[in-house]
């Protein structure tokens, strides 16, 4: 465990792991030695606790649930870490940190604790009360590195607010087809190249005078910048209009770059007014196409980067399952 903990470099990680005999064996002795650390207590527990989600994940972790040691941000600009799951649960302890002016420490009533599977103890899922203490370290909060198969396809929303009509439609986005995605989609055949292919998909809404978007879709493919936007929209509307109707050109699809050390690429998606006036089951037709064309294009742009990755079978899952949320309940 010592060597472990003292390799910093993934590759040499994956290497030194890869070379040692015995793998059931070595399997064990890292789980038991992340069982210990998943109840952590300050940084440099959290920090081994992610060194041994890297070595599972490049070993395998055989009959147990894999999970991702991750470090984010909380609203208020403040560290938080966790552990999740395939299906993007929380297991064991997630926390909150503080900022002091010598380090890191957890914040007592922003710590909780999620049943796992993987525990061999009997405690159960406590949200914000778990009880730590103020264990100051001025050490960086480590993120896992590398990744566990999971459903690749994530549908996110980048603004939350919508049309009263669209309420329903986008509801079954997030409680129908995005698990039905997590359940059914076949991460292990497909390879670890990809993480997550994020689809933000964006639309117009109107609460009231001072709080409305409503997307003018550009008819031309390239990419726009901000100022190439505002040109062009006040070349089609009038001041006066653009305020009071709320109006922002967008492209319809944008593709951003794919970044190897997270394995994540994200595409943006903006519906218009328009949009909302279908019917619900036009919504989802027409929400059915935009996303094949997106997740189509994106996959062409990966392959382009002979990436070890079955696409092809990912885009048959993705579409075979994206068609059957589509005509739930169709008359």
């Amino acid at each position: 465990m010592t060597e472990i903990y003292s390799i910093n470099d993934l590759k040499e990680l994956k290497h030194f792991l890869e070379n040692l005999n015995n793998k059931d064996r070595l399997r064990e002795n890292l789980f038991s030695e992340f069982l210990r650390y998943s109840d952590y207590k300050n940084v440099s527990e959290w920090n081994k606790a992610v060194k041994l989600c890297e070595s599972l994940a490049i070993i395998g972790w055989g009959e147990y649930e894999p999970l991702e040691a991750l470090r984010g941000m909380y609203f208020n600009g403040n560290p938080m870490t966790f552990f999740l799951n395939k299906f993007g649960e929380c297991r064991f302890v997630d926390a909150i940190w503080s900022k002091r002016t010598t380090g890191f420490t957890m914040e007592q009533g922003r710590t909780s604790y999620h049943f796992s599977p993987n525990q061999t103890d009997k405690k159960q899922t406590n949200l914000w009360n778990y009880e730590t203490k103020v264990d100051i370290q001025d050490i960086k909060i480590e993120s896992q590195r590398n990744w566990t198969p999971k459903n690749p396809v994530w549908f996110e929303r980048g603004i939350s607010n919508c049309y009263e009509k669209s309420k329903s439609f986008l509801e079954s986005v997030d409680k129908e087809l995005q698990p039905l995605l997590k359940e059914k989609m076949q991460p292990e055949k497909y390879g670890n190249v990809i993480n997550r292919i994020i689809i933000n998909h964006s639309h117009s809404y109107y609460d009231n005078a001072h709080c409305k978007t409503n997307y003018i879709i550009s008819e031309s493919d390239r990419k726009l910048t901000n100022q190439k936007a505002w040109e062009e929209l006040h070349k089609m509307y009038s001041k006066k209009e653009i305020e009071e109707n709320g109006y922002y050109l967008r492209n319809r699809f944008i593709y951003g770059p794919f970044r190897t050390d997270t394995g994540k690429v994200n595409i943006d998606i903006h519906f218009e007014k328009s949009f909302s006036e279908l019917s619900y089951h036009g919504q989802k037709e027409q929400f059915t196409e935009y996303a094949l064309t997106a997740l189509n294009i994106i996959t062409d742009k990966l392959k382009k980067k002979k990436l070890d990755y079955n696409f092809d079978l990912m885009l048959d899952d993705f579409t075979r399952l994206i068609n059957e949320w589509k005509n739930k309940n169709y008359c």
